[in-house]
């Protein structure tokens, strides 16, 4: 753990080049955007398995706190995505490693082009959400519904924790640095190539991601009673009062391109649901989505927690059990959603939780 610290204070203190604070904005927005991933994934999951709580999640997506993290968070996406197309290039490319600094500089101007009119889309919904009158969820309910999230967490740390203690007792492996032969093996090999192959897949996905859920629409177009959908076409007209109440139990009735109830969950339905020649294309994209940025991210967090673990094995041991342990839930649970239906009720239960909440809070 000492190297952590040292990391950090000779990081604020190093008067020195720019690859230093790329090397540490890579880490810190790699990190960022798993720890969003985590989030994002289970609470997606939810539309699928526990409407009410979607509904509830995505009201806290939708107040301040989380409005302000959004910009740190595509931020963070954006500049790991292009500090990653810089690292792969490089890797592939000894003879252009004297445009090191240029590049790194490049990094942050194509960084800065990119986010200009991103956060100027961003900026128009949110503008618009707010001078509207919005239901916002206090900041303390907000930050109830992490809680959860946050004892996942620490659960999974201790797994993982235990079974690299187990591992140690039982394969009788070294306690400190040093006393096993240090080498470099085919698997880690595979998962360098991977990281460098995969960062250039998830790229135009997570691009074209960012560009339909934060530019094109917003969180907050989430639960706009009436509302496009984004990427489903528009097949019928909106459905209000009692032709509305009568399809909330009936899904396929809604099926029209349209956000008729104002739910987060039949946003989810309409875009899952819609296929182009047979076939549920969105699902697919997000499948790809999942599966890539899972795996990429947690073995890039595996790098991170093991560079801070090397003088102790078994925690070294652990940080990689934990990795694979939430890649594996994330995989789990976010493939379990994306293969399973969204059920004919779901609609139904999501309305009436959203309004349940809206009425718990004095809103309309």
């Amino acid at each position: 753990m000492a190297s952590l610290v040292l990391t950090i204070r000779e990081t604020l203190r190093y008067r020195g080049a720019i690859g230093q604070w790329s090397w540490v904005l890579h880490r810190v927005t790699g990190l960022g955007v798993v720890f969003f991933l985590v989030l994002h994934v289970i609470d997606t999951s939810w539309a699928v398995f526990w409407p009410g709580l979607y509904e509830k999640a995505i009201a806290a997506y939708q107040s301040p706190l989380f409005t302000i993290g959004e910009f740190f968070l595509v931020a963070c996406v954006v500049y790991h995505a292009f500090n990653g197309l810089r690292i792969s290039i490089m890797d592939n490319k000894p003879e252009l490693w004297k445009h090191q600094e240029r590049a790194a500089y490049g990094v942050f101007a194509a960084t800065a082009i990119v986010l200009v009119p991103l956060f100027i889309g961003m900026i128009s919904h949110v503008i618009n959400h707010y001078t509207h009158d919005p239901f916002i969820l206090p900041l303390t309910e907000v930050i109830v519904e992490q809680l959860p999230f946050a004892a996942g967490i620490g659960v999974a740390v201790v797994l993982a924790v235990i079974a690299a203690g187990a591992y140690q007792m039982i394969a009788g492996a070294p306690t400190v640095k040093g006393s096993a032969k240090a080498q470099g093996s085919a698997l880690e090999r595979f998962w360098w190539n991977f990281m460098r192959v995969s960062g250039l897949l998830i790229v135009p996905l997570v691009f074209g991601h960012l560009a339909m859920m934060h530019v094109l629409q917003g969180v907050f177009d989430l639960t706009l009673a009436g509302g496009a959908v984004t990427g489903v076409p528009i097949t019928g007209s909106v459905l209000t009062g009692q032709a509305l109440q009568d399809a909330l139990v009936n899904w396929p009735a809604l099926q029209n391109g349209l956000n008729d109830s104002g739910t987060a969950t039949e946003f989810v339905a309409e875009r899952w649901n819609f296929l182009m020649g047979g076939v549920a294309v969105w699902k697919l994209y997000d499948i790809a989505l999942l599966a890539l940025v899972t795996i990429h991210g947690f073995n890039g967090l595996r790098y991170v927690l093991t560079d801070y673990t090397q003088e102790y094995p078994v925690l070294r041991r652990a940080a990689g059990y934990l990795c694979v342990i939430g890649a594996v839930v994330l995989l789990i649970v976010g493939g379990a959603a994306l293969i399973g239906t969204i059920q004919p009720n779901a609609i139904q239960i999501a309305d009436e939780a959203l309004r349940a909440l809206k009425a718990a809070h004095g809103s309309g």
